[in-house]
């Protein structure tokens, strides 16, 4: 491997690790520290009226014209996670919901259609049913197991994107990407993916997706003290209309938190593959607990789209369900979650630390159908520490539920 290969390139035959310890960085043999520096700034200076003029023209390429067009720190970051998602270029803005919400702000427009599974992350559901609605923009919520054809029967003239997340967020159905992309693509809509739970384990842009959303916050930060959102395209026509759209409403994230994220990202092979054992492990022993109905975890063999799964995917990340038998009461569940001494009980995830967050009965359904949760529900995300020490902890905790 050259020694100074540029921020972003692309280190060919090198393993997932490799890329993200040398990615974005001056080179091996490059005088100075270890890590880029931060770059911050609001105004940039021209060395000519002439070249204010040329780099103006180049306002959607990587190059400095003013402190919201990003600086080298940001681009370091952009071309890690494009490299991550397998795309061409990547946005970063300032959150996960962030991330979310501009590029359907990109795609839509009055008098617009779009659907939505029913297991979508709550902000969007939120954002859907609000600004979008008042914008003139409607929503369609969709089962999330959803086939091509069930797909196809609620597309409209004036359906313009369908978005996915796969797998849901709180009861982890899985989406046949591909299928769904095709039909979509058929139609003429564009097809964006919440692609969080799947980094690195899902390429997006080999199952049909047009546009990858990621929430930084999660894994790429991976200390729970950053917010982030990427953004990532695979043609020069929808870099155009994301970064267009994140130029007019004048979308921005931090040089501070984006060297945060490049800080995570050396440790994201290490950490995913840790997380990704240990939340299996974990998941397995939760299936041989009589106080368990069922896991939510696709990689399970248990889990209703598991196939889809080891089709599709490459690995799991540390984030799973778990229903409680209707013997137990909310209460009951809730006092049980309390007790533990290793696990937070907290919304977010991906970061170092263990959290529990009980879920039911707050999710949200409205298509019909879709998955019934017999019994109280909580969502684990399984960090960094010893597995047995988080399974004696989760064990003195289910030994407390009343018999």
């Amino acid at each position: 491997m050259p020694d100074n290969l540029p921020p972003g390139a692309k280190h060919d035959g090198e393993g997932f690790a490799t890329r993200m310890s040398h990615g974005g960085r001056a080179g091996t043999r490059a005088h100075g520290f270890v890590n880029p520096p931060v770059h911050r700034g609001s105004t940039v200076l021209y060395p000519s009226c002439e070249a204010r003029v040329s780099l103006g023209a180049r306002s959607l390429e990587q190059v400095m014209t003013y402190g919201t067009a990003g600086g080298p720190t940001h681009y370091a970051l952009e071309d890690m996670v494009a490299e991550i998602e397998g795309g061409t270029r990547a946005l970063i803005v300032g959150t996960g919901l962030a991330a979310c919400s501009l590029p359907l702000m990109a795609y839509l427009k009055a008098g617009d259609h779009w659907l939505v599974p029913d297991s979508v992350y709550g902000p969007v559901r939120r954002l859907a049913n609000g600004m979008l609605t008042r914008f003139g923009i409607e929503a369609t919520y969709y089962d999330p197991t959803i086939g091509a054809e069930g797909l196809r029967a609620l597309l409209r003239p004036n359906t313009k994107v369908v978005y996915t997340e796969s797998p849901g967020s709180h009861t982890f159905e899985m989406q046949d990407i591909p299928a769904l992309a095709e039909v979509a693509h058929a139609h003429g809509a564009k097809v964006l993916m919440d692609n969080t739970w799947g980094i690195h384990h899902f390429q997006p842009f080999r199952h049909g997706v047009d546009v990858s959303i990621q929430a930084l916050t999660k894994y790429v930060g991976g200390h729970s003290d950053v917010l982030l959102g990427s953004i990532t395209v695979n043609s020069p026509e929808d870099w155009a209309i994301v970064a267009g759209a994140a130029r007019e409403v004048g979308h921005y994230a931090s040089p501070d938190d984006c060297w945060l994220a490049l800080r995570g990202l050396r440790t994201l092979a290490v950490r995913l593959r840790h997380q990704e054992a240990a939340g299996i492990a974990v998941a397995k022993w939760f299936e041989g607990r009589p106080e368990v109905s069922r896991v939510l975890h696709p990689a399970l063999p248990s889990h209703p789209q598991h196939a889809l799964w080891k089709r599709d995917f490459t690995g799991a990340c540390s984030l799973f369900g778990v229903v409680f038998q209707p013997r137990h009461t909310a209460a009951q569940i809730n006092a049980m979650v309390d007790g533990l001494k290793l696990f937070g009980i907290g919304a977010s995830w991906g970061g170092y630390e263990s959290l529990a967050l009980p879920t039911q009965p707050s999710i949200t359904r409205t298509a019909g159908g879709g998955m019934a949760l017999e019994g109280p529900t909580v969502r684990f995300h399984i960090g960094l520490e010893d597995t047995d020490d988080l399974i004696a902890d989760l064990a003195a905790g289910l030994e407390r539920l009343p018999r």
